[in-house]
């Protein structure tokens, strides 16, 4: 390991979790769950308290943070959508700046096959990998998700498995690490009734620590020749909601907080809200006993991570790694657990919607706003630019619809957005067809201010919240007269963003004003009559009459 060399170099841990809520923390004011590593990295950094994923479903949310664009600008609107091979991804834009962009864990990155073969493009070829794997070098992938209809042949983490001894099935992923011991034999963690005993595997068998450790491996590794951004991507909490002793039954239902919800949300629902609440994950989220069964379970994968994030600070530590490191904390999305009728995520309340963001720079310009809280409406694609920007690079805005936190971070009051965009396309929901809809019709938008949240879905009432007088989204204005106004001017604000230019790649900012005027610049006269039309003009752009050779 080169020391010096590793510390003269700026780098980049991106920890992401999934489906880790933001109030599931103590440092964002959960009164009883144990983070006492990320409630330390708040302190060194800023916690930004509304911060918003740009689809409230694993795949989509992943593209947005990995390209830095709205849903509606890449396309990879659902999951197992691919993301279109032009796409310019994380490696496109901090590679060119010399960093290393390495993955250990989770991307949900579907290639795009057809447009590789269309455009001749070997998959196997540098530029078909890095496209596949959204611009990191992998150190190792793993989207976490692995049932026995699908799992994948020599999956490295059920070939690690396997050789501790969890030979008696050819998925231990399912099996060992996301099934439990019942005397009735062992159940799968697809069901939830017994997900309070715990995870077959050890805990250093499971994956949070098996991650971890994957991490550590690549930084022992690192030969410190070049900056990096580490992606460290956690698959957990994500269900199967299943943890090795002693985390599953660290928290009990003591720990379970009041569900956020109404009867009277069960009353004159919006229609499109309401097929939300009927699908299975809501009904049983919808009963206390599941409550009280599962989410002692996922607090308690959320303090598995904590303490592996201790591992792994601890190690950067003794090996002057967090002084030049920069500390990115957050999640794809949230998870309803039972909050407004819901399971899962896919819509638009906060729990689902809102995620975790805490950054912190060693920069001493960060100094200023160590162990503060910022209130501003930031989105997961601020993070590329952010990025950029910290590594000395310019975010090209034609291509980017986030921007720079970096400023915020060191103290700066930049002027910023009024308003956070999330999309969501319910195409592949199991509901789809009680909708008549086809799958091109299935989209919905979120716009939110901190005054106002408004859901769009095109053929559906309108939702609106008051998020100064209600707080808890338990009152649907959408459909109520009185409010008309506020809900024109938030879908005008809507409209506005969504005309905004999403395409425009391939032309920067800096290059349309380097050509503004350009024809007249080159000698192309539109509509002039004479010469005196051209008056003040450059003299070289005007065409010269020859004398005539004809007699």
């Amino acid at each position: 390991m080169n020391n010096r060399t590793k510390k003269d170099g700026k780098n980049v841990l991106f920890i992401m979790c999934d489906q880790l809520r933001f109030d599931y923390l103590h440092c964002s004011g959960h009164p009883t769950i144990k983070t006492p590593n990320i409630d330390k990295l708040a302190k060194r950094g800023v916690r930004y308290s509304n911060a918003y994923c740009q689809s409230p479903i694993c795949g989509p949310s992943r593209m947005s943070t990995y390209t830095g664009r709205y849903v509606s600008s890449h396309g990879s609107a659902s999951n197992f959508a691919p993301l279109r091979i032009g796409e310019k991804n994380i490696g496109h834009h901090l590679n060119p700046l010399g960093v290393r962009t390495v993955l250990v864990g989770k991307t949900h990155m579907i290639a795009d096959q057809e447009g590789m073969s269309r455009l001749g493009v070997d998959a196997t070829s540098t530029i078909g990998v890095h496209h596949a794997q959204a611009g990191f070098e992998v150190v190792e992938r793993d989207d976490g998700i692995h049932p026995d209809s699908m799992v994948k042949d020599n999956l490295p983490y059920n070939e690690y498995l396997k050789s501790k001894g969890h030979t008696q099935d050819d998925n231990p992923w399912h099996w060992a690490a996301n099934s439990v011991e019942t005397e009735n034999g062992v159940r799968s963690g697809f069901f939830n009734d017994h997900v309070d005993k715990p995870a077959i595997v050890s805990d250093e068998e499971s994956e949070t620590p098996y991650m971890t450790r994957k991490a550590i491996e690549f930084l022992s590794e690192d030969d410190g020749e070049k900056p990096w951004l580490l992606h460290l991507s956690y698959i957990k909490p994500h269900w199967p909601y299943v943890a090795p002793a002693p985390y599953n039954d660290m928290y009990s239902i003591n720990d379970v907080q009041a569900a956020i919800r109404s009867d009277n949300e069960l009353e004159d629902t919006n229609p499109l809200m309401k097929l939300f609440m009927e699908r299975v994950a809501g009904k049983t989220f919808g009963k206390q006993e599941a409550r009280e069964k599962v989410i002692p379970v996922y607090m308690g994968l959320i303090t598995q991570i904590d303490d592996q994030l201790g591992i792994l600070f601890e190690y950067m530590l003794t090996n002057d790694l967090l002084e030049n490191t920069m500390i990115v904390f957050t999640s794809d999305h949230g998870d309803y657990f039972g909050d407004h009728w819901m399971g899962d995520k896919d819509y638009f309340h906060e729990p689902s919607v809102k995620v975790p963001l805490i950054i912190v720079d060693p920069a001493g310009e960060a100094d200023r706003t160590r162990n503060t809280v910022d209130d501003s409406l930031v989105e997961l694609i601020d993070l590329i630019p952010t990025f950029i920007d910290y590594y000395g690079g310019d975010a090209p805005q034609n291509i980017l619809d986030g921007r720079s936190l970096l400023p915020k971070i060191h103290g700066d009051n930049p002027e910023w957005r009024q308003y956070a965009i999330s999309e969501y396309d319910y195409s592949c929901q199991v509901f789809r067809p009680q909708t008549g809809r086809q799958p091109l019709d299935c989209r919905s938008y979120m716009i939110t201010t901190k005054e106002w949240k408004l859901i769009h879905a095109p053929g559906y009432p309108s939702v609106l919240f008051d998020l100064v007088n209600d707080p808890n989204e338990l009152i649907d204005l959408g459909r109520a007269d009185e409010y008309a106004t506020t809900r024109q001017s938030l879908f005008n604000q809507l409209a506005e963003w969504a005309l905004q230019y999403r395409q425009r790649e391939t032309w920067s900012e800096a290059h349309n004003l380097k050509m503004t005027g350009m024809e007249e610049k080159l000698g192309v006269l539109i509509g002039y009559w004479d010469e005196q039309d051209a008056i003040g003009k450059d003299p070289k752009i005007l065409p010269v009459r020859k004398p005539s050779t004809s007699h």
